[in-house]
């Protein structure tokens, strides 16, 4: 598996660029799945039902199945958030594993930068950062400096291009976070 990484502020276009990102994947022949980051607590299960119920009265994990699709659901309960490989050695086996987050860890990572949100560029405090996704035009503003391929947020075939090209296998990756000092 390869993996790569989508970073940038709220509201730049991570999730709205990955549902376009996803169907150009595809149609290239490639399997691909996702890891998305929450910062804030969410449920997938809904009051009421069976698994629900399972998972408020003490269950560490409930898997839901069906003829259409199977669901997961592990409650931490205390424990510490899990690091993104850990997450990455629960996934079946794809060719590309799209990470929306994670942007303090160390894989290859494309920057969503969209100008109105009017927050700084991340590229210059982070080396991970492979390559510029933006819809500010490459020669202006703080982009003009930038030493990294700067791309169209709106052109998913280019950011396919960039994903194929710049994707590493997840075994070639130093895990450590990036605020953890090297050993």
């Amino acid at each position: 598996m390869k993996v790569i990484g989508f970073a940038g502020w709220s509201g730049a276009g991570k999730t709205t660029l990955l549902a376009r990102l996803i169907p150009v994947l595809t149609a290239r022949g490639f399997t691909v799945s996702t890891i998305k980051h929450a910062h804030h607590a969410f449920d997938v299960d809904t009051p009421g039902k069976d698994s629900h119920t399972h998972r408020v009265v003490g269950a560490q994990e409930v898997l839901v199945a069906s003829s259409a699709r199977w669901a997961l659901m592990h409650e931490l309960r205390g424990a510490p958030e899990p690091e993104l490989p850990e997450l990455l050695g629960h996934l079946a086996p794809v060719d590309l594993v799209l990470v929306e987050g994670f942007k303090r860890d160390r894989h290859p990572k494309i920057e969503i930068h969209r100008a109105e949100v009017g927050k700084p560029l991340l590229f210059p405090d982070d080396p991970f950062i492979v390559a510029i996704a933006s819809d500010a035009a490459t020669g202006q503003g703080a982009l003009a400096g930038a030493a990294l391929p700067v791309i169209d947020l709106d052109d998913a075939e280019a950011v396919a291009d960039m994903v194929v090209a710049r994707a590493v296998p997840v075994a070639a990756v130093d895990w450590r976070r990036a605020d953890q000092a090297p050993e």
